[in-house]
C-alpha cells in the first residue's frame, strides 16, 4: 500500500473527501493498545492455567491419599486374616490334643475293663462290668462332646474377632459420606 503524500491529502480535501490521516502517534497508540490487550489476555490465561493446575494437583493428591488408604486398609485386612489363621491353627491343634487325650483315656479304661473281665468269677460280674463300662463311656462321651462344642464355639469367636474388627473399621471408615 503506497503512502499518501501531502499533495494527495490536499487534493482529497479539495474534493470533499474525509482525510484519513495516519500519523506515527496514532500507530504507536494502536500498537500499545494491542500489546496491552495481549498482555492482559496472557495474564488471564496464566491465572486460569495456574488455577486449573492447582485443582489438578489437589485432585491427584487426593487420589494418591485414597490409594494409600486402600493399600493400608488392604494390608490391615491381610494382617487380620493371618491373625485369624494363626488363632484357628492353634485352636485346632488344642482341640486335636483334647480329642486325643479323651480317646487315650477311653482306651485305657476299656483295656482295664477287659483285664478285669478276665478275672471275673461269675456271669453276673461280667455283665455288671460291661454295663459299668458302657455307662461311663456314654457319660464321658456326652461330657466331652459338650466340652468340645464349647471349645469349638470359643475358637470360632476368637478366630472371627480380627475379621469382625476389620469389618467394623470398614463400615466406620467407608460408610461415611464424603
Amino acid at each position: 500500500m503506497a503512502m499518501k503524500s501531502k499533495t494527495d491529502e490536499t487534493a482529497m480535501l479539495a474534493e470533499g473527501a474525509p482525510a484519513a490521516v495516519f500519523t506515527s502517534e496514532t500507530g504507536t497508540k494502536g500498537i500499545e493498545h494491542t500489546v496491552a490487550a495481549l498482555k492482559d489476555g496472557m495474564a488471564q490465561a496464566a491465572v486460569g492455567f495456574e488455577k486449573t493446575q492447582a485443582r489438578v494437583k489437589e485432585g491427584m493428591e487426593k487420589a494418591m491419599r485414597t490409594a494409600e488408604d486402600f493399600v493400608a486398609f488392604g494390608q490391615g485386612n491381610m494382617e487380620a486374616m493371618m491373625k485369624a489363621s494363626q488363632i484357628w491353627a492353634a485352636g485346632m491343634q488344642d482341640l486335636g490334643k483334647q480329642v486325643a487325650a479323651t480317646a487315650q483315656g477311653s482306651l485305657e479304661e476299656t483295656m482295664a475293663t477287659f483285664k478285669a473281665l478276665a478275672t471275673v468269677k461269675s456271669l453276673k460280674d461280667a455283665i455288671d462290668l460291661q454295663t459299668g463300662l458302657a455307662r461311663t463311656t456314654i457319660e464321658k462321651t456326652l461330657a466331652e462332646s459338650g466340652k468340645l462344642t464349647d471349645a469349638s464355639i470359643k475358637l470360632t469367636e476368637q478366630t472371627m474377632a480380627p475379621i469382625t474388627a476389620r469389618v467394623s473399621l470398614a463400615v466406620e471408615k467407608f460408610a461415611k459420606p464424603a
